[in-house]
This record gives C-alpha cells, sequence and structure tokens, in this order.
C-alpha cells in the first residue's frame, strides 16, 4: 500500500464502522492529524522516541475514550479517577472503551508488591482464612488479618514494614578520636542547631575539647542515647566555668537550648522532615534491621501460626510465582486433603481447590509471559517498567473482557527475544477474544506481526508530528520518509564488527546478591561490554547493583542511593557481597548512569540539571539593560524570589480546586506561564526573553546559541543523544525514564574526563526506536574509543553484536539463574550450546 499524504485518509476506510475514525488531532506536536485504524486488530504505532506516537496512542486515543466514560458517571465519582486532560482533537468515532496499561516505574510504595497488583494476595489470604491449618483452639482468622496493609494484620511493632530503621554508635560518631567541637558526633545538624547542642552540652560540664573515645562511657550512652530533652541556658561562646560564673551571678543567658540525642533527632527528622536533603542526611546514619517480633514477615503473630503445605503465608508469598504454583497443585487437584484443617468439611474442601485452581491459572498466564520468576511479594518499587507492564496485562487477560481497546506503552520493553513470541500470543489471545490492541512499540519483532502500522514522524518534536503511512505492515516499505522502514526490512547482514582487544582484566569474585551465588566474573577493560540472558536471569542484580556496589567499596567512592520518596519498606537490608580479586588499580572513576528521574519537581527541568541555565542567566546578567539595572544572574532564576512571578511563585502555573472534580492547573493569570516578573522579561537577547529560551527545544536553542562555543557543544551532545526534541525548561516530572539516562549520558560526555572510567547502564535502549538506538550505541563507543569501559545490562541484539564482549546470564531466571552461561567476543557467544541469547546472536555475527 502506498504512503497516504496527512490530509487524505485512506478512501477504503474512512466510512467504515469497524474502524476508529481520527479527526484533527493537535495534542502536543500532532500537526492536526487525521488517521483510520482498524477495531479487533493489533495496531501498532511507530516511530522515533519524541515523533508523536505517544500523543496519538494515549494522549488522544485513550484520554478521549477515558473523557467518555467519564461523562457517564457521577461528578463525585469523578474525583475518585486519575484524570488525564481533555485532548486537543475535532472528533474521533468508533472508539470503544479503552484500558491503559502504561509503564510506570517506582509505582506504588514498599506495601505494593506483585501478589497486590495481580489480586494474587487477596486469593491467598482467602485460601490461608479458609483452609489454612489452624493451631489447636485458635479462632479462624478472617482474611484482613493475613494482610500487612490492616491494623488486625501488621505486625505490631513495624506496622507492616518487616523492618526497623534504626542507629548505632558507629554510624552516629564515625571517627571517635574527634573532640564534641570538632564534630564527632556526625550525625548532629551542621549548622546553628548543632552549636546549639554543643553549647547546651558545656553548659551541662561536658568537656567539649576532649577525645570522644576519652569522655566518660554514661556521658557518651547520654548524648547518643537519652530520650530525655532537658531545657539549658545557652551562653555562647563562654567555657562552662563562665557559664556556671554567669549563671551564679544571674545574668540572663542567651536563650534557653533544648536538647536532643543523636538518635533521637536522626529518626525524628527522617520520620518528620519536610526537606528531601535532611530526610537524605538522617538516612545516612541509620540501618534498616529485620524486625526482632515478626523476624521480616511484617504479619501479626497470629497470622503466622496459620500454615498451608507446612508454610505461612510469608512464607508462601516470599517463593517465586512458578513455586507457589507448584505447591498447591496437590490442593487443587484433590490430592492434599484438608483433614489437618479443624474447619475443613466438604464445603471448605470445595472452595479450597477452587481457590487453588485459580491462583494456579492467573500464575499460569503470567508465566506464558515470562514472569514466573518473580517473587509474590517482591515490592513494585524494584520492578523494571517491561515487568510491571506485563503483569497488568496478565491480569487483564484473566479478567476476560470483550469489545475493550488495550491501549499498551512498550510491552517487550525488558523482554528478552526468547520470550517476545510469549507476549505476542497473549496479546492475540487478547484480540481472539474481541478486543483491539493498540501498542505503541519499538521492538521489530512486535511490528512485524502486526495488523496495522501507523508510522508517525518523520523526525521528533516540530519535525515530527505527522502520520506518515497507515495501513498493513508491507505497505511501509515504500514510505521514503519513515525512519522505522529500513529497519523493518533490512537484510539480516552481520552488523558484528572486529572486538577491541582488552587493555587488562577486571576480576571479581564471591559476588552474592539476590539470585547470584558465589559468582565469579572477568570484565575485559577498554571494551564495550554486554550483559545479557532472559529477563530475571540476573543482570541488573550483577550489572546495575553488585558491580558499582563492590567497585565503589575497592575505590573508596561512595555511591549515592537517591531514596527520596520511597517508603521504608523498599529499602533492601544489606549490601552486595564481593572481592575484586584484580585490575581495579586501573580504574580512577565510577559512573553509573540509571534511569532515575533527574527530578523530582517541576522546578527541575533540562537545563537547570545540566547546568545550561547557569551559562544563559549568566549571558543575560551580562546585556547592557541588566547591568544598568543592577541584576545579576540570581534574577533570571525562577526559583528566586527577586526574579520569580510573586503569584505562582515561579512554577508557571496555578492550582485550582473545583468542586466534585479533581484539582487542575492553569497558567498563572499574572505571568501567563513565563513564570517571571514583566521587569525581568524586558531583558532580551536578540529579541529572546529568559522565558523564550526556556521554552525552545534543545535544536532551537543550538541553533540561537551557534556562536556561544559552551552552550553550542553541551546542546550538540543532546542533540547527538537524540534529545533535539526536548525543551529546555521541560519539566523533569514529564520525562521519561530512558530520556532522563540520556540526559545524564550527555551531561557526562561534556565533563572533562581523567583517567580510565567505568560507565555502567542498565538496559539504556528502553524506550528507544532503532534509530535513536544507533545514535546511543555511537555516544558509548565514544567513550570506549576515549580509553574508557562501558558495562551495559541489554537485550537489544544489534547493541551486543556490535560490542566487544559479551557476559551471557542464565540459563533461566529467578534461582534457575544467577551463572554466566558463556562469555566471550559476539562470535563466540553466537556459538555457545546452552545459551538463550545465542540463537539470536547467530544471524547478526555472520
Amino acid at each position: 500500500m502506498s504512503q497516504r499524504p496527512l490530509s487524505d485518509p485512506a478512501p477504503d476506510s474512512s466510512d467504515r464502522a469497524d474502524f476508529v475514525h481520527v479527526r484533527g488531532a493537535r495534542e502536543h506536536n500532532l500537526k492536526d492529524v487525521n488517521v483510520d485504524m482498524p477495531r479487533d486488530r493489533l495496531v501498532v504505532f511507530t516511530g522515533v522516541s519524541g515523533s508523536g506516537k505517544s500523543s496519538l496512542a494515549f494522549g488522544t486515543l485513550y484520554a478521549e475514550a477515558q473523557r467518555r466514560y467519564l461523562e457517564s458517571v457521577s461528578p463525585y465519582a469523578r474525583r475518585l479517577f486519575r484524570q488525564m486532560p481533555v485532548p486537543d482533537v475535532t472528533a474521533i468515532e468508533g472508539l470503544p472503551p479503552a484500558i491503559a496499561l502504561q509503564q510506570q516505574r517506582g509505582t506504588g510504595t514498599g506495601r505494593s508488591s506483585v501478589g497486590s497488583i495481580t489480586t494474587l494476595s487477596n486469593l491467598l489470604r482467602m485460601l490461608y482464612s479458609r483452609a489454612g491449618h489452624y493451631p489447636t483452639g485458635m479462632k479462624r482468622l478472617e482474611a484482613e488479618s493475613f494482610s500487612v496493609n490492616t491494623p488486625m494484620g501488621a505486625c505490631p511493632q513495624c506496622h507492616g514494614q518487616g523492618r526497623i530503621m534504626d542507629t548505632t554508635t558507629a554510624l552516629l560518631v564515625p571517627d571517635d578520636s574527634l573532640s564534641i567541637r570538632q564534630r564527632a558526633v556526625a550525625a548532629w545538624p551542621t549548622a546553628w542547631q548543632g552549636q546549639n547542642l554543643r553549647d547546651i552540652l558545656i553548659t551541662k560540664g561536658v568537656d567539649v575539647d576532649c577525645p570522644w573515645r576519652d569522655l566518660p562511657q554514661k556521658t557518651r550512652d547520654w548524648i547518643l542515647y537519652t530520650e530525655e530533652t532537658p531545657t539549658y541556658p545557652v551562653y555562647p561562646g563562654l567555657d562552662h566555668a563562665a557559664v556556671q560564673r554567669a549563671i551564679r551571678d544571674h545574668v540572663p543567658p542567651s536563650y534557653n537550648g533544648t536538647f536532643t540525642g543523636a538518635r533521637r533527632y536522626v529518626l525524628h527528622t527522617f520520620a518528620t522532615s519536610q526537606s528531601a536533603n535532611m530526610r537524605r542526611r538522617a538516612e545516612r546514619f541509620q540501618t534498616a534491621t529485620p524486625c526482632p517480633t515478626c523476624h521480616g514477615q511484617r504479619l501479626n503473630p497470629d497470622a503466622l501460626r496459620v500454615t498451608l503445605a507446612g508454610l505461612n503465608i510469608a512464607q508462601m508469598t516470599q517463593q517465586t510465582l512458578s513455586t507457589i504454583a507448584h505447591t498447591l497443585a496437590p490442593l487443587a487437584d484433590g490430592t492434599q486433603v484438608l483433614a489437618e484443617t479443624p474447619q475443613a468439611g466438604d464445603a471448605t474442601a470445595i472452595a479450597a481447590r477452587r481457590m487453588a485452581a485459580d491462583l494456579i491459572g492467573r500464575i499460569g498466564v503470567l508465566e506464558h509471559l515470562g514472569l514466573g520468576y518473580l517473587q509474590a511479594d517482591r515490592s513494585v518499587t524494584t520492578l523494571s517498567p517491561g515487568e510491571y507492564q506485563r503483569l497488568r496485562l496478565g491480569t487483564q487477560i484473566r479478567s476476560n473482557l470483550f469489545g475493550v481497546v488495550y491501549v499498551l506503552d512498550e510491552p517487550s520493553s525488558g523482554l528478552h527475544p526468547a520470550d517476545a513470541h510469549n507476549l505476542l500470543d497473549a496479546l492475540e489471545g487478547l484480540k481472539a477474544a474481541g478486543n483491539s490492541l493498540f501498542i505503541v512499540e519499538h521492538n521489530l519483532y512486535l511490528i512485524r506481526r502486526a495488523d496495522w502500522i501507523v508510522d508517525v514522524g518523520p523526525d521528533a518534536g516540530t519535525r515530527g508530528g505527522k502520520v506518515l503511512y497507515s495501513g498493513p505492515p508491507d505497505g511501509l516499505r515504500n514510505v521514503k520518509l519513515s525512519r522505522t522502514a529500513p529497519y523493518l526490512f533490512a537484510s539480516d547482514a552481520p552488523i558484528a564488527g572486529t572486538p577491541r582487544t582488552p587493555k587488562g582484566w577486571l576480576k571479581l569474585g564471591g559476588i552474592t546478591w539476590n539470585n547470584l551465588r558465589d559468582l565469579s566474573v572477568e570484565i575485559p577493560l577498554g571494551t564495550f561490554v554486554t550483559v545479557t540472558g532472559l529477563s530475571g536471569s540476573g543482570k541488573s542484580s550483577l550489572v546495575s547493583q553488585a558491580l558499582p556496589a563492590i567497585i565503589a567499596r575497592a575505590l573508596g567512592q561512595k555511591l549515592v542511593q537517591d531514596t527520596d520518596g520511597e517508603d521504608i519498606g523498599d529499602m533492601p537490608i544489606g549490601t552486595p557481597q564481593g572481592h575484586v580479586a584484580a585490575g581495579v588499580s586501573q580504574i580512577k572513576r565510577l559512573v553509573m548512569i540509571d534511569q532515575k528521574p533527574i527530578g523530582r519537581t517541576p522546578r527541575s527541568n533540562l537545563a537547570t540539571y545540566t547546568g545550561l541555565f547557569d551559562t544563559i542567566r549568566q549571558m543575560y546578567a551580562a546585556t547592557d539593560l541588566a547591568k544598568s539595572r543592577g541584576y545579576d544572574a540570581g534574577r533570571f532564576s525562577f526559583n528566586l524570589p527577586k526574579g520569580r512571578c510573586p503569584t505562582c511563585e515561579g512554577a508557571g502555573s496555578v492550582m485550582v480546586e473545583l468542586l466534585f472534580l479533581p484539582s487542575v492547573y492553569s497558567p498563572c493569570p499574572t505571568c501567563h506561564g513565563t513564570r517571571y516578573q514583566p521587569n525581568v522579561l524586558e531583558v532580551t537577547i536578540r529579541g529572546k526573553s529568559i522565558a523564550d529560551v526556556l521554552n525552545m527545544t534543545v535544536d532551537d536553542a543550538a541553533t540561537f546559541f551557534a556562536d556561544t562555543p559552551s552552550l553550542a557543544n553541551a546542546l550538540g551532545t543532546l542533540q547527538q543523544g537524540g534529545l533535539g526534541y526536548l525543551r529546555l525548561g521541560q519539566p523533569a516530572t514529564e520525562l521519561s525514564g530512558g530520556e532522563a539516562q540520556r540526559i545524564k549520558l550527555a551531561t557526562e560526555l561534556q565533563k572533562q574526563r581523567r583517567g580510565h572510567t567505568l560507565y555502567i547502564l542498565d538496559e539504556p535502549t528502553t524506550g528507544l526506536h532503532p534509530a535513536d538506538v544507533d545514535r546511543l550505541q555511537t555516544h558509548l563507543q565514544s567513550l570506549v574509543d576515549g580509553g574508557h569501559t562501558v558495562v551495559v545490562a541489554e537485550h537489544d541484539m544489534r547493541v551486543a553484536a556490535r560490542g566487544d564482549w559479551i557476559i551471557d546470564m542464565g540459563p533461566g531466571a529467578g534461582d534457575a539463574g544467577g551463572r554466566i552461561v558463556a562469555a566471550g567476543t559476539p562470535h563466540d557467544v553466537a556459538r555457545a550450546l546452552d545459551s538463550r541469547t545465542a540463537p539470536f546472536l547467530l544471524p547478526l555475527t555472520g
């Protein structure tokens, strides 16, 4: 089928009732798009990152389906929904009800688990309540008593967290050779409040100039662990004798200060402070230990006394989903009887068999999606976006809905090629049940098997937003502007090059973490190393957790873990174990580039994170008008009172409370979204204000600042990473994990690098079109060309084939993985007999 112009929908589909007809879609960068898509088919939206795929699939189609549904419920009920904005579109016809399954990283808290989002936990609680083995004389518990999220189920000491956050003397006082005046009590605040606590001790008669270890034990214990909060007169600058004379002479103190023990201060700050920085600092002086009451099992003692197949419910959910299904199989088929249960009767036995069979059936769907290795109690915050989305997909498959449009966001994300056919089977099952599937996808395997392709582009941002093609896959072959077609119809010619010669070897041993057990690994230095393997085989445990932790310890480099906003239950107990056997002396620096957000509020954006905004503000402060008015660079910051709009305080929008409806944000009525005071906007560079610059895309800014080398170089690096479509002022909260990771990489590339650096990335191609993957790999290969080492965990076989060395994990997932199946050049691993990765590498290595 030939290319169809944007304004000329297919004549054979524009009036058909079995199509969804979109007219005049203008959401985000969409350019008045008209497009028709068949219902009851697998429709894949393709195009480079930022082209407008998601704006069409989620921002337009799903948003309109949700709006129509919500109009059918009462205004009061609408408050219970997280509503999307009303899409900017002229008309959509033939649109059925829609369910969106989007990627979400770190969704929920430590109390949200694999079992809870799949409803498996509900069934297990009911099964234990009705059919569990109760000790003699114990009354039957309700299902809620087996939940860590209810008062009757949670452990009374840790409140269902499973762990207690506490501190130790070694953490509070890391160097006991220092005196109190030298800040031996490192956990105390550093500013005035810390001085206040030291002055109180002077009043109390404690020698603050004596080394901590020489103070009496009773004094040290009181300073660190007292729960008392006594008040003392404070005379800053006086020693103890002078303070006593002042008190005796009735000299009024500067103030009365309240003392707080170091432990009490740390725990109180971590629990109550509204400052993310203060909570992070307090966290440094704490350690997570298993709760002494429930021993980390999170439930009350009574619930833990009830067993099924010899396991209490905490022990059951600590198993993988596949193991749970195996454990419950005898109960489901009737070979395991419930005679041991006091309440057991015919009705109970029948109910138990049905519940067990339902659990096994639900787990079977998840196993088919390659998720059987997940533990039922695993926190949702530890899941990859792809794992999270496939769990929800498995739940939908089991729901047996009919006539629904499922809108999915890259369901193959984080999935090994060996599992892709299982995902396709699941999608085909939903379609066969009478549903439509609209999928945003970059995986060529899934795209080739679509019934219909909607290709958006040709490029990103303002250079995208057009539907280049809508029709059966083969018709895309003739669309010259398509960035997808060259990859979709490429030949299977080998792409592997000649591997680099290692400059040395980094050898690690005794690696133990998650499913890694006493693992030894050798990493060639000065090369591009790809770690491959099935989902759950141990790639991320090795690459993004064990490897950086062990290397950081060996280098004496602190790894900063961003836990702001996370629940205590999210924090792992312990650290990866292992040692460096050889080669670390060649490494001078470790850089971990992950997909965590570059900021958690709209005030953080691309320009502020990369440092571009500092240079830009200085340029505006250097203009003649700014100098004449005495404006410094701070005047051009939307975070400081002297330059920002006083109404919205630099946010650019204000929250509007609506009765019976969710609160909405609208442009600030004073600054109209510019964030600044009018007098600041009067300062311009070539006719553009600071607000105009923030609204520029990276591509526009690169042209505008082409004559400023420092900005031009930094912006050029962002462009090379495929980020030219992002606005400089685009809030961090609107960026995907992949975009955040590429921004971090671009920022790192701008730095002056001295000495051999080890770069570690976990699945950096997530969310990237093949064309963007090629750009990213060029970036990463340039680091290796510069004499550094790059290690990535990756599922993209094109990336692995073009690297120098592959470490293949497996052979299976979970407990069946955690070993190195093969290691060597791409050519060698492609021929490894036990490798699940080898068959997919072989065509690419020749």
